[in-house]
């Protein structure tokens, strides 16, 4: 009889892709350091922006969204509420749902 007959199998346990996880609140961000000064200012909104937008992203794969088609803009919106930052505008959002998507 081959060895790997005789080991029990390990019992199965409930996975958390099919149910959501609470979050580990307090939620605390990282240290915030300066900006590099000399940037047209375009590119301090874009960088704050894909900040934003991957926290939300964390912090919904941390609830269990996994999907783009799962984060609606309500979905997220109330995501950031429950973290603690300004609700997303629109753009944001739609970056959310990329970083979701291509996080695949």
């Amino acid at each position: 009889m081959p060895a790997a007959a005789l080991k029990p199998k390990p019992s199965a346990t409930q996975s958390t892709a099919k149910r959501s996880v609470e979050l580990d609140l307090p939620y605390v961000p990282v240290q915030k350091r300066p900006l590099p000064p000399g940037r047209p200012r375009d590119w301090y909104v874009m960088h704050n922006r894909r900040l934003k937008a991957m926290r939300l992203a964390i912090a919904l794969l941390d609830l269990g969204v996994y999907m783009p088609n799962q984060a609606r803009n309500e979905k997220i919106r109330s995501t950031a509420e429950l973290i603690g930052v300004h609700p997303p505008s629109d753009t944001t959002c739609h970056m959310v749902r990329a970083l979701l998507r291509y996080s695949r």
